[in-house]
């Protein structure tokens, strides 16, 4: 149930519709907006007659809410949310591009790609230090070693940082590290770690998991909201279906839908779903047009020998020729996006 407050309601009844809804049992989480204020009643509590709220001073109107997901709806809060990593804005007029290897491997291998990144515009260095692998023989990743290059590598470029927490006892260290802190597919619905999650104050990336519904995946979202973090993007990757030419099924039919349902910001990663390097620029381009808030791409300055993931890593020059084509696509459907190349910072229009 959401109670939308009138646009000169006081603090003082505010605090009074709170007051009564802690007392009917519902948690509440409260969404001010530059207009109204609007209040999120969760949880085990019960209403019998909403009219109760409606009259209650400084209440404009008390909407319920039939999807299972309440602080993740559009409802909750209808101007959309925007999820902030310092001067860097995931869900606003810019599309935010976050790039870099899938693991970090050497030292020369991370300065090298967050330097090549950077020079192409992207906002936000990926990378990861613990790897979920499918089989266990495989490349695990560097642990703390790892986030300590991505760290210093984000660092010298002035770049922000996401890396993936498997773990909930990983969390503290990726936070010590990470701006951004990644829920990858596997782990979508491992719901110890989204309440724990929930905790936290840094921004989780929640990725798709490989056979989640969309409802499913901002159920997953409602977790870490009702834990109190209010800064979740979703990233859809590709599901499982029949259809195993590329890795996974892209569904930028996501993007839409996400967009009517809820408030929260959308960005796709085309090099998981696809896993072919040759279909990353062309999914990239169609989600851009299709309206998300950003893309997630790795990219590696020598992919062929990379020891996890290289078939769906773009190499520096096909992320650069890429970035350009973003930049004409963009303003097109009246966004941005901002390149910072060496020689002069600004917006391509």
């Amino acid at each position: 149930m959401v109670i939308v407050m009138e646009q000169k309601a006081t603090e003082a009844q505010i605090e009074v519709v709170i007051g009564h809804l802690v007392r009917l049992g519902f948690d509440v989480h409260r969404s001010t907006g530059s207009e109204r204020t609007v209040l999120g009643a969760v949880g085990s509590g019960h209403v019998d007659d909403p009219g109760v709220l409606a009259v209650l001073e400084g209440v404009h109107e008390v909407v319920r809410i039939s999807e299972p997901y309440k602080l993740a709806s559009r409802a909750f809060k209808p101007g959309g949310t925007v999820v902030a990593l310092g001067e860097v804005r995931i869900g606003g007029d810019e599309v935010i591009v976050i790039a870099g290897p899938c693991s970090a491997e050497t030292e020369e291998q991370v300065f090298q790609t967050a330097a090549a990144v950077k020079r192409a515009g992207a906002k936000i260095l990926r990378g990861g230090a613990f790897k979920p692998r499918s089989s266990p023989y495989s490349f695990q990743g560097l642990g703390e070693k790892g986030l300590q290059m991505l760290r210093s590598a984000a660092n010298e470029q002035n770049l922000k940082l996401v890396s993936e927490v498997m773990d909930v006892a990983q969390i503290e260290l990726v936070d010590r590290y990470a701006d951004m802190l990644q829920v990858g597919a596997r782990n979508m619905q491992n719901f110890s770690l989204l309440r724990e999650l929930g905790k936290t104050r840094k921004p989780i990336l929640l990725k798709r998991g490989i056979s989640a519904t969309i409802e499913e995946w901002l159920l997953s979202a409602e977790y870490i909201l009702g834990g109190g973090n209010p800064d979740v993007v979703l990233c859809e990757r590709g599901i499982r279906t029949f259809e195993n030419y590329t890795r996974n099924t892209l569904d930028l039919c996501a993007i839409p839908v996400v967009k009517k349902l809820s408030h929260l910001p959308i960005i796709v990663d085309p090099s998981h779903g696809t896993g072919r390097r040759d279909k990353v620029a062309p999914m990239a381009r169609a989600a851009v047009a299709a309206g998300a808030d950003g893309l997630i791409i790795e990219v590696h300055t020598d992919p062929d020998r990379a020891l996890s993931d290289g078939a769906q890593s773009l190499i520096p020059s096909q992320f650069d020729q890429l970035m350009a084509e973003l930049r004409i696509i963009a303003p097109a459907i009246g966004r941005g996006i901002c390149v910072e190349p060496v020689a002069r910072r600004g917006w391509a229009v």
